[in-house]
């Protein structure tokens, strides 16, 4: 909205309502202006400290300095705004009787789709970033770990959230400049490459054979916000091979998991025993094994993790159209498996941490020195 004002003013002027992609839809589905209590929060405009009320704040929106008559109607994620509009109805091939709920963002949507929807029930979505998540009755700023509770999809909620940058990105890279890549010309990555990489990992034992991976591609934001950190392998010798590299990718992003969930379980004010895995990592046999045994958690594996999104919208869909409540949400996802921590592996990977946070400590200073000032190149 700032850009816009700042770099076009005409357009800016021309703007009826600023919206959300989200709320666009729900435009062009209902014809209304809203915004939901999810949505409207990264706009920084809103008073959020009383789940139930969401609401904006006067003094927010004049220090924003986007005009008040500009921003949209805040409504709830489970609110009904209306049936669908005619031409919606003809597009789509429904009744214009059909009933639209709000809805709500990616992240509110995966929570529900967890099925953790309880207070202190944990996720952890592993996509290109990742991030742990649990609903919480309270509001309150860990400004030091980077770790806040918002509003989100269950009325009288908020969802609290530490964000990890970089999870699958770290994969991608992998695949798209490592493996599938050839004299400066992208080849097409084939349609088993994550499978492939899988794979070749599990035929390396935990930890590596000592070789370590900082997952730091685009600087962290928690539990440190430092854009200057950097990924890197640590340990690197001519022993090592292709799949120790491979299979310490994805140790390093556990251990960066590990990493932050010690001040998220500080932030719950209770320890965490179980958490339920969504997002494309998730379909990793191997993957959820070794968030087993670097968390020391229960990993709950669903049976459509990358549908944990779509799964969350259509819960939320049907507890605003009232045929169902989130008191029966937990027991509707379908768990394809659960994974239990292996006592010996986790002594590896206990040694393994305290050598991962000792990494972070030494090399914060030099990437400080490199990076300090400068734009990460995407």
């Amino acid at each position: 909205m700032a850009f816009i004002q700042e770099t076009w003013p005409n357009v800016y002027d021309k703007t009826y309502r600023f919206l959300n992609c989200l709320d666009y839809m729900n435009l062009r589905l209902t014809g209304r202006f809203v915004a939901t209590v999810d949505s409207i929060l990264t706009s920084w405009v809103t008073d959020n400290r009383d789940a139930g009320n969401i609401r904006y704040d006067r003094t927010l929106i004049k220090q924003c300095g986007i005009s008040e008559e500009k921003l949209p109607e805040i409504v709830r994620c489970t609110d009904v705004i209306g049936t669908l509009c005619a031409a919606a109805a003809v597009e789509l091939g429904l009744s214009k009787e059909t009933p639209v709920v709000a809805g709500a963002v990616d992240n509110s949507a995966a929570a529900v789709g967890s099925g953790a929807v309880r207070d202190g029930e944990a996720h952890l979505y592993i996509g290109t970033s990742s991030w742990i998540g649990a609903h919480v009755g309270f509001k309150k700023t860990d400004v030091f770990a980077q770790i806040a509770s918002v509003p989100c999809a269950i009325n009288g909620r908020y969802l609290a959230t530490a964000l990890q940058s970089s999870a699958g990105a770290n994969l991608s890279f992998l695949c798209d400049r490592i493996f599938f890549h050839q004299d400066g010309r992208g080849v097409e990555r084939p349609r088993d490459a994550y499978s492939a990489l899988e794979k070749i990992a599990e035929g390396v034992p935990p930890g590596s054979r000592g070789l370590i991976y900082t997952p730091w591609m685009f600087g962290e934001r928690s539990p440190v916000d430092d854009p200057n950190l950097r990924a890197g392998f640590l340990n690197l010798s001519l022993q090592h091979s292709r799949d120790d590299m491979v299979r310490a990718v994805l140790e390093g992003v556990a251990l960066n998991t590990r990493w932050m969930a010690a001040p998220f379980q500080r932030f719950l004010k209770k320890p965490m025993d179980e958490i339920t895995l969504v997002g494309g990592g998730a379909t990793s046999d191997l993957w959820c094994q070794i968030f087993a045994d670097v968390l020391n958690l229960r990993v709950r594996q669903m049976e459509s993790p990358i549908q944990a999104n779509a799964v969350g919208a259509a819960l939320i869909g049907f507890v605003g159209i009232g045929a169902l409540s989130y008191n029966d949400v937990p027991e509707l996802p379908r768990i394809r498996r659960v994974y239990l921590p292996d006592p010996k592996t986790k002594l590896v990977y206990d040694e393994l941490f305290e050598t991962f946070k000792l990494a972070y400590r030494r090399l914060a200073p030099l990437y400080r020195r490199l990076n300090f000032g400068k734009q990460v190149q995407r």
